[in-house]
This record gives structure tokens, sequence and C-alpha cells, in this order.
């Protein structure tokens, strides 16, 4: 088949097989490898459309190369790797899937919120050791404790209505949602330094923004519980990792169940390898399902601003 006329598709990171099929006849799929920074730039200068999960960067530079390029679609829910100014000043689009991955998401959380107050991980390697130390994993309920929620958006809403399955108390802090869309969901708004004090299990689903960079640092964690599980599934940097590692350390609080760091892979951080800290590596978005929703509305969009 000719495909000279064709419209170049380039994608740079893997994506379900099923996924790509949906792009349909008419289109030249090529692949690269996007966090090859060499290899990205000798691809995308015939490209029309980008598609790219987190390991590619798409910043001026890549920009600059691509004078056919139309669109950058991100099979995912942030854009932290792609310059969108600079995309619109070279005017390209830039899309996203920004609920493809909120029920993993949402899962997850509530998964590590369980196995961190079960202390299930450290019961699992105990008995692969060869023990069997019952009284050595006393653990903590759920029922009638208080969850506090802080973003109260799409991902944090489903674990509001997962928690409060739980009979947990819902409160939530979030400055662009009002009291009453709060209620709607079931939890009850409140300022941060009420949220902190108040929260046996404190949930992050914020995103990654100048302001939100270190909302919860040194004295907002001096206001919580030393009971209190913090739990991380948004984004690093969010929460102050040094203030949070000495809480940790002095006991200040009760525990943390860590998704994301402010630098990934955590190579030399004084979180990872606390008895008191359960860490995934960044799996939030990790479910067969969300990653083919995520392929799906890429290509979606790409075939959209192709087609017209």
């Amino acid at each position: 088949m000719n495909t000279e006329s064709q419209p170049v598709v380039l994608i740079a990171d893997p994506l379900p097989a099923e996924t790509v099929a949906g792009l349909g006849p008419g289109f030249d799929v090529r692949h690269c490898v996007g966090a090859d920074r060499e290899e990205l730039l000798a691809a995308v200068p015939a490209a029309d459309a980008l598609i790219i999960r987190s390991a590619t960067r798409v910043d001026r530079e890549v920009l600059a190369a691509a004078p056919r390029l139309r669109i950058v679609a991100r099979a995912g829910v942030g854009l932290d790797n792609v310059d969108v100014a600079a995309a619109a000043e070279a005017g390209v689009a830039v899309a996203n899937a920004p609920e493809s991955n909120i029920t993993s998401v949402a899962e997850l959380t509530v998964g590590l919120i369980i196995a961190a107050l079960r202390r299930i991980p450290a019961a699992d390697a105990s008995v692969r050791a060869g023990a069997w130390q019952r009284s050595a994993f006393t653990g903590s309920e759920l029922a009638g404790k208080t969850a506090g929620i802080l973003g109260f958006g799409r991902i944090g809403r489903l674990v509001a209505r997962r928690l409060a399955a739980f009979d947990m108390r819902i409160e939530c802090h979030d400055p662009y949602v009002t009291a009453e869309a709060a209620a709607e969901h079931g939890a009850r708004s409140v300022p941060l330094d009420e949220l902190m004090r108040g929260a046996d299990v404190l949930t992050v689903h914020l995103p990654r923004t100048p302001e939100t960079v270190g909302i919860v640092g040194e004295a907002e964690l001096r206001l919580a519980k030393p009971t209190l599980l913090l739990v991380n599934t948004a984004r690093g940097g969010i929460v102050d990792e040094t203030a949070l590692a000495a809480a940790l350390k002095e006991q200040r609080i009760g525990g943390a169940a860590l998704d994301v760091f402010g630098i990934e892979p955590p190579l030399g951080s004084p979180l990872v390898g606390l008895d008191n800290v359960l860490t995934t590596p960044h799996i939030g978005a990790g479910t067969r399902e969300a990653q083919l929703r995520a392929g799906q509305d890429a290509v979606r969009a790409v075939r959209d601003a192709l087609l017209g």
C-alpha cells in the first residue's frame, strides 16, 4: 500500500495492540522509543500526530523538529511531560485522557489503605520467612474512623464513595469545591488545618501545581494525630518528603503509603525502607482497563484532529 499521502501517526511509548488497531485504515503508523532522545528527534519530523505516555518528553526542541505535527496525544491523565504553552505557540493541539485511570487510582488508594492499616505486606513477608506471629500484626479497622481527602475532584470523589462503604466519616479540603458540592458526595468540606487535625487517614488527590507543591509540610504534619496514615497516589512533591520522613521517624504520625515520589525512582529517598512506610512504583494507572481507556482516548483524539 502506498503510504506517502497518508498522515503519519508516530507512537513513542508502548500501547496495547488493540488500541493501535483502533486508528483504523488510512494512517501510516510508525513507532519509536520516545525515551531515547536521538531516536525521537529523528522520527518526529515526519509525524502529523504523536502519541505518548509518560516516558516521552515533548518540549520546544521536539516541537521545533516537527513541522508537520498537528497533535500530541498523551495516553494518560497528566501533562507534566508536555510543554503545553510551547505547543500552543506552535499551533499543535494537546490532548490527554483525563478520566481513563480514575477508577484504577481510586481502587489502588483503598487497597493501600487497607494493606497499611492491616499490615498485610509485613504479615505476608513473615509467613514467607517461616514465622507464624499472629499477635505481631495487630491492625486497625476503617469503620468509625475519619478519612480526610485532600483534593475532591474525580478521583477524590471516587475514593470518598468507596471509603464511605467502609463506614468511614468523610471530610475533604479543596478550594475549588463548594461545601454544597462536597455534601452532595457525602463529604464535609473543612479548612486544611481542620482536615489535618481530624483525619485518621489522609489521602492526597491534587494535581501538582506551583500552589500545591509542599502543601502538606512540617506545619501541617504537626497538626496530625499520632496514628495518622498518610496516602499519596497523586503526584510526588505535593507532600514535603523531608518533613514526612522526619514525622515518620519520630513517630509523630503512624505511617504512610506512597505510590509517587518527588524523584522517581526514589533512589536515596529517606522514606524508602522505613518500617512504617508502604511503597509502590507509581502503579496507580497500572491496570489493563485503564491502559486500554487511555489509549482509546488518545487514538480518538488523533483521529478527530487528523480527519477533522
